[in-house]
């Protein structure tokens, strides 16, 4: 039996995006955000529904097409010039086996493909901080999340993430690949929730 492939955003048959999704996902871009953390699309409408279509139903092959957005966004910061390397924000080992994969690791090695620079896991998640989805503000700034690994000393990095809602997440990435040497880290997720906007921004945990 053939499995019909669907787009992401609409479930219409054909393209893993459709075209009419594709137009809506360029839309209009999120405002900036006060954490920090450049998005490329708000997580609304067909931008959330082809999100929440990678995340949680296996869409894989919709990674290719927002990676492509983030890197837009990346070039229009003009962070593609002074990268070494991209990482992500690794979710728990629980989500992982769950959804045999890791949509953050996926993104980032599109987006380290698109701009010519190596994919590399920097970030270990601490073993005992859980995962994010339906903490409070207060629970997600709570602790460490992560661990740099050795190798992040003088490198300019860009951690990748999904989708940024409170901004804790990449934040507590950011300090660990900081605390650990790295020149620079320079922030991104696809989306970023109507929630996240105007956020104080977090500076308190450092």
């Amino acid at each position: 039996m053939l499995l019909m492939t669907r787009c992401a955003g609409c479930d219409a048959p054909g393209a893993p995006v459709c075209t009419t999704c594709r137009f809506a996902l360029v839309g209009r871009s999120p405002r900036p955000q006060s954490h920090g953390v450049h998005a490329a699309v708000p997580f609304t409408g067909r931008a959330r529904d082809v999100v929440l279509g990678l995340k949680y139903r296996n869409r894989r092959q919709v990674g290719r097409h927002l990676a492509g957005l983030v890197v837009n966004q990346i070039v229009a910061h003009g962070d593609h010039a002074r990268v070494d390397v991209v990482t992500w924000a690794p979710t728990s080992a629980s989500r992982r086996r769950e959804r045999g994969f890791d949509q953050g690791e996926l993104l980032a090695r599109h987006i380290a493909a698109q701009l010519g620079v190596p994919a590399r896991r920097l970030l270990d998640r601490d073993v005992n901080a859980g995962t994010q989805t339906g903490r409070t503000r207060r629970e997600r700034l709570a602790g460490s999340l992560f661990r740099a690994r050795p190798d992040v000393r003088g490198r300019r990095i860009i951690v990748v993430d999904d989708v940024v809602t409170t901004g804790a997440t990449m934040t507590h990435a950011a300090q660990a690949l900081e605390a650990a040497g790295a020149a620079t880290v320079m922030l991104y997720a696809v989306a970023s929730t109507p929630a996240s906007v105007n956020r104080p921004r977090l500076a308190a945990v450092a």
